[in-house]
């Protein structure tokens, strides 16, 4: 009887089929649930419930929410052949043919006596990798999560937990890189569902409290703006209410640290027309916001035109905010159905898109770069820091687009544009304001890049920088250039020259002390045994931070004098300076860079010289 039910369930996939693919494919689609079916026969899940229902449900994800062709829906059916039965890629080879062959063993999990990372790492390393071959190997991947989600109630809570946790980093990000809205969403609230039940469950009662108590407010606004619609002669465009799921809501509330009473955007509104190539979908969109702010008041710089600039996953629409007359902000989404289509099919709605052609393709580079690279343990994190957040998009001067991860910085638009330009990045204007370049950007910024040869990169600006490639050549960049040996003690700060001593750590490392540091003298007298007798020259590739206090009488242009001895004269790296005069008596303090305690005796020389100087003496903090 369960099989009877399955067969009439894939007859009525075949039907569905026929109208699209030829009878060639559909008997060889039909086949390949055959041969499942007996693969798979003494097998059940752990719903109790025969195996085949499993892939059958796979298939028709793959056929029918992503609208693939015969060898996905095909390799869909035997997904699990050749992991769980008797059955080879040889074997899938052999009967299907290498295509479906490919694709299965793609999203066949290898069995390893040692993982080079993980076995989850190694999982995604392998399917990512296929992305340098065919995207569909993902895609039969992701409807293979999708139904195991759907079913994840039969599972225990710890299995849960892991299938959440790896659906929440890994697929649901996936889904929405590839544009495909729908199963991003469902994937993230049924990964939010399993390990925060709790949350989830008030939060979807809320939502829905919120809709019903507003049911009548946005009926009649949506009511208003049909008949504007149809008074302006668009006609068939239609309107809905889209709610967002309770993931996001969370991570929304999450983000703001709010309540849920104070968090916006749980819901917006979508005015859809339709799709026709004898008006442009920019012309009709603004047409319909034109119609819009004559009649509602427009929420200033609530304006987001996604129509011109696609997030890099190919969205594209038109959004605003509009005050209803009830008094509340209500945002409003204008799309073509073509832009909803694709909003659902993602990167498969337009084969030949170009803004999902250069996602692939720069993937793909991305990929290789870090196969080259990346050591196994930074693999993930170069993938998720790089592709799998929201976008924004920032402009050249020049007017050139450039999307980066949200939270970007002027310096990972730097190294985005060249390496170059991001290794001696000096400072940054965006929107023609100087600004540092550790400044997170926003959509719509205009960021030049201001550089100096002389600079060179830091430590602290990993600290400063999300995506791979400019953590990469930071990478690359810092280990390529030289290391001080050992540590400087905090409170006397010796410098090359400086008659010095070294105490060894438990870790072995090394912290150099001046002789006649307390700190010093106190560790001789109890941890005798780890003093060590280094020898600490000068290297003309360091700078030391030194700091000096200045006395002296007040007089016209005296400060213009200690910066000119510095800069000028000396030719030195004067970072921080302090003035002040009281009562005709002048107390300065300067921080500049120094080689060595020989050069700093120089500029203490130097100064002290200057005209009305009294006194100059270095300061230890």
């Amino acid at each position: 009887m369960e099989y009877k039910m399955i067969d009439k369930g894939v007859e009525e996939l075949l039907a569905l089929l026929s109208r699209r693919i030829d009878s060639d494919d559909v008997n060889r689609i039909r086949e390949a649930y055959e041969f499942a079916k007996e693969a798979h026969k003494d097998q059940r899940r752990k719903s109790g419930e025969p195996y085949i229902m499993h892939p059958l449900a796979v298939a028709r994800v793959v056929a029918e929410e992503l609208g693939l062709g015969p060898e996905p829906i095909i390799a869909a059916f035997l997904h699990d052949v050749a992991e769980d039965t008797q059955y080879s890629i040889e074997d899938i080879k052999e009967k299907f043919g290498p295509d479906v062959a490919f694709l299965v063993n793609v999203v066949t999990k290898k069995k390893k006596k040692h993982y080079e990372s993980s076995k989850q790492i190694d999982n995604y390393k392998q399917m990512l990798d296929s992305l340098q071959y065919d995207i569909r190997a993902l895609l039969i991947k992701l409807a293979d999560r999708l139904h195991n989600m759907r079913t994840l109630n039969s599972m225990r809570p710890d299995k849960q937990m892991k299938i959440a946790g790896e659906t929440d980093y890994f697929y649901a990000p996936l889904a929405h890189r590839l544009g495909l809205y729908h199963i991003k969403r469902e994937l993230e609230n049924l990964s939010f569902r399993y390990r925060c039940p709790r949350d989830y469950a008030i939060l979807a009662q809320e939502v829905e409290r919120e809709m019903e108590s507003k049911q009548s407010e946005l009926a009649g606004f949506m009511s208003k703006i049909e008949r504007m619609l149809a008074d302006n002669d668009i006609m068939l465009a239609r309107t809905e209410i889209v709610c967002r799921g309770p993931y996001s809501i969370w991570k929304k509330m999450h983000a703001s640290g709010c309540d849920y009473n104070h968090v916006s955007g749980k819901y917006y509104i979508r005015i859809i027309y339709p799709y026709s190539h004898e008006y442009s979908e920019k012309d009709m969109s603004l047409r319909i916001y034109s119609m819009l702010t004559d009649r509602f008041k427009e929420k200033p710089c609530s304006v987001a035109n996604y129509i011109d600039s696609p997030k890099e996953n190919g969205y594209q629409s038109f959004h605003v905010k509009l005050l209803t007359d009830s008094g509340s902000w209500e945002e409003v989404h204008i799309s073509s159905e073509r832009m909803v289509r694709k909003s659902q099919f993602g990167c498969l709605s337009e084969r030949n898109d170009g803004n999902i052609a250069n996602w692939i393709e720069k993937f793909k580079n991305l990929l290789k770069d870090i196969a080259n690279h990346s050591k196994e343990v930074e693999y993930m994190d170069g993938i998720t820091s790089s592709f799998y957040n929201d976008d924004v998009t920032v402009f050249t001067p020049q007017g050139q687009a450039v999307i980066l991860p949200k939270d970007a910085t002027a310096l990972d638009f730097a190294f985005e544009i060249h390496s170059q330009l991001g290794e001696h990045a000096q400072y940054a204007r965006v929107n023609g304001r100087l600004c540092s370049i550790k400044t997170v950007l926003s959509s719509g910024d205009c960021v030049e890049i201001g550089i100096n040869e002389k600079i060179e990169p830091t430590p602290d600006w990993l600290n400063h920088v999300i995506t791979y490639k400019a953590k990469s050549h930071l990478h690359s960049l810092l280990n390529k250039q030289k290391r001080i040996e050992y540590n400087r003690c905090e409170n006397c700060h010796p410098l090359p020259g400086d008659e010095v001593i070294g105490f060894r750590a438990e870790d072995g490392s090394i912290t150099l002390h001046r002789r006649d540091c307390k700190t010093a003298i106190r560790l001789a007298s109890q941890k005798g045994d780890d003093i060590v007798a280094v020898n600490f020259e000068e290297d003309k590739d360091f700078l030391y931070p030194v700091k000096v206090a200045i006395t002296a009488i007040d007089r016209q242009h005296l400060l213009s004098d200690f910066i000119d001895c510095i800069t000028n004269r000396l030719k030195l790296s004067l970072t921080y300076i302090l003035t002040e005069s009281v009562d005709e008596i002048v107390n300065c303090s300067m921080t500049f860079m120094v080689h060595s305690s020989a050069e700093l005796e120089e500029v203490i020389a130097h100064i002290s010289a200057i005209e009305a100087v009294e006194e100059v003496k270095q300061i230890l903090d």
